[in-house]
């Protein structure tokens, strides 16, 4: 009699290997007994049956996979979360660069009349100019350094060994440098226009894209958005009665050829826009007048916004290359860290000098005064450069989409100050307090840096000015901002455990500090709680320990570590459960080799 299979209940939640393969051969001893007997693992039947589950564990896998790559929350592939992030607006930024300043200094030969140095030799050290440290990390100056400012310290180097009158005299000045090279990359060969053209950089280090031009000279601007057809572009200021407070003016200027950039894991992409030099007949100056005139002949006139980024309306999102060459000239950190400590950045690259006066100069002088060119950072050079990982980055896409473009909330803060574009420097914490003791909306930024080591430090001056800058564009207009050092707190631990009888002492033990070692790096956050209940938990998990009777944290002081003053007694909460950290305050395990010890019994 025949078989009625019609209503045969699959169970869809047999998904792995061994499920699937328990109910196809399930299925074979019910519905084909005759036919199919040979449940041997040498069978054919066997063979069939592992192949089957197979395909089906296989389909299962990539299904699961597929649909946890599809949600941010459940995404592992850092790509995907990039994607995730372009959908919610987040603007990935990728590696970053490190800002210091550096001191220079030259030897300049005394003036004819022996009564100081002779400025004709004083030279300007010219941007561009490169520098490194002792572990060979490269460094750009950012700036012209002008040796005849007369706000320079100048000092006598050598005297005449017989009258003691000054033969040499040093002059040190100061100027700001950022970390890479600056490299260039040629797209030759490109053809017939391509809407929206993608151009991609290799590598993981680039900071930033300094310019991009076409073989014919055009240059191409970077912007937000390829909708956004106005840049603010420096000119300098030729006013020698304001030139002083005010080197450069703004001028919006409109850019046809324009560009955005996409980064991922290991790429920059450089995206065109699709329109066509037809329409290129707009003046470069943006007038805003003819925007709030556009009233098309009525006699009234429409309540609609004025985007100050958007003031001609036919590019079709900018203008790509086409039938050209492409040169980029980009910067690309040197080094996986870019950060220098205090007299580390002591080696001069290339030193591009230039003379006023070089006619009438003794070319035997010039040379000595760019052969006596020394270097050194007499603060430390830092910044976090390192991309943010999967976990960090879900964190960042979540507040810079809540954020929507503006600040207004601690979050909105602490997102747009991670999202500042690398070539302006980065730090590796931060936290947003209102100050309950100042007049009006007064906030403030507690920020922290990272060492070459991978400790906390304080962030220097220009990082902290770039920050104001970069958050005043966003902020709210009565909001008033200081960025100020946090303050780091080097913790001890000291634990007591109680092995199991028969154990190796010693093996506990030596798990014991291995755990909490891996737990130290969790970095905590500027104003997180330490929690101790949380110590007791990693120890009871070891192999081997019965249970934790005693955790005792403590402040580690003395050279090396950091100063602040803190009572750790105090600062702990009568349960015993956590240490409190004032708003102000990082907690730090820095040197867990040390400052984790304990006892087994």
């Amino acid at each position: 009699m025949a078989l009625k299979r019609d209503n045969v209940k699959i169970n869809y939640l047999s998904r792995d290997f061994q499920s699937i393969k328990a109910d196809l051969i399930d299925y074979a001893k019910r519905y084909y007994p005759d036919s199919f007997q040979d449940f041997t693992d040498a069978g054919f039947g066997a063979l069939m049956v592992d192949a089957v589950a197979y395909i089906g564990d296989m389909i299962s896998y990539y299904l699961d996979y597929q649909s946890n790559e599809s949600f941010l929350a459940t995404a592992i592939e850092y790509e995907n979360v990039l994607k995730h992030a372009a959908a919610m607006g987040y603007k990935h930024i990728g590696a970053r660069a490190t800002f210091g300043t550096v001191t220079t200094y030259v030897m300049v030969p005394v003036n004819s009349g022996g009564t100081g140095p002779d400025r004709d030799y004083m030279p300007i050290l010219k941007a561009g100019s490169t520098f490194f440290s002792t572990n060979m990390a490269q460094f750009t100056l950012l700036e012209d350094i002008n040796f005849s400012n007369a706000n320079n310290e100048v000092v006598v180097a050598n005297t005449n060994s017989t009258t003691g009158a000054p033969t040499q005299f040093v002059v040190k000045a100061r100027g700001r440098v950022i970390s890479g090279e600056t490299r260039t990359k040629k797209f030759e060969g490109i053809g017939d226009f391509v809407k929206f053209r993608r151009l991609t950089l290799a590598g993981n280090n680039i900071t930033e894209v300094i310019s991009v031009i076409d073989a014919e000279g055009n240059k191409y601007y970077e912007v937000e958005n390829l909708s956004q057809n106005v840049v603010y572009v420096p000119i300098v200021n030729t006013d020698t009665t304001t030139n002083v407070q005010a080197p450069n003016i703004l001028k919006p200027v409109i850019v046809p050829r324009r560009y955005m950039i996409e980064r991922g894991r290991r790429s920059l992409s450089m995206i065109f826009g699709y329109g066509s030099d037809s329409e290129l007949s707009n003046s470069s100056i943006a007038e805003p007048r003819d925007v709030v005139l556009d009233i098309h002949s009525k006699n009234y006139v429409t309540d609609t916004a004025i985007d100050p980024s958007v003031m001609i309306k036919t590019d079709k999102f900018g203008v790509g290359p086409s039938n050209t060459d492409i040169i980029v000239s980009y910067r690309a950190n040197t080094r996986s860290n870019s950060n220098a400590a205090a007299a580390a950045v002591d080696r001069i690259g290339i030193a591009n000098f230039s003379f006023a006066n070089r006619v009438n100069l003794v070319s035997t002088k010039i040379q000595a005064v760019k052969n006596s060119i020394q270097v050194v950072n007499e603060e430390p050079i830092q910044g976090d450069i390192s991309p943010p990982n999967i976990e960090e980055l879900k964190h960042l896409i979540k507040s810079g989409f809540s954020a929507q473009g503006r600040v207004v909330t601690a979050e909105d803060y602490k997102s747009f100050i991670y999202m500042m574009p690398p070539r302006f420097g980065g730090v590796s914490r931060c936290t947003v307090v209102q100050d309950v003791d100042a007049n009006l909306r007064n906030i403030n930024v507690y920020v922290l840096s990272r060492s070459n080591a991978g400790y906390y430090e304080k962030t220097n001056d220009i990082v902290k000015q770039n920050i104001k800058t970069y958050i005043s564009t966003k902020r709210m207009i009565n909001d008033s901002i200081d960025i100020l050092d946090a303050k780091v707190v080097n913790l001890g631990i000291s634990f007591e455990v109680i092995a199991y009888d028969g154990a190796n002492k010693n093996a506990v033990l030596n798990r014991c500090l291995e755990v909490l070692n891996v737990y130290s790096r969790v970095t905590q956050d500027i104003g997180e709680d330490f929690s101790i209940s949380d110590v007791y938990a990693v120890l009871n998990s070891v192999r081997g320990v019965v249970d934790t009777t005693k955790v005792r944290m403590t402040q580690k002081s003395g050279v090396g570590y950091a100063s602040t003053k803190f009572n750790v007694k105090n600062q702990t909460t009568a349960d015993g459960r956590y240490v409190k950290a004032p708003k102000n305050v990082l907690f730090e395990i820095k040197f867990p080799g040390s400052d984790i010890q304990g006892t087994v019994k």
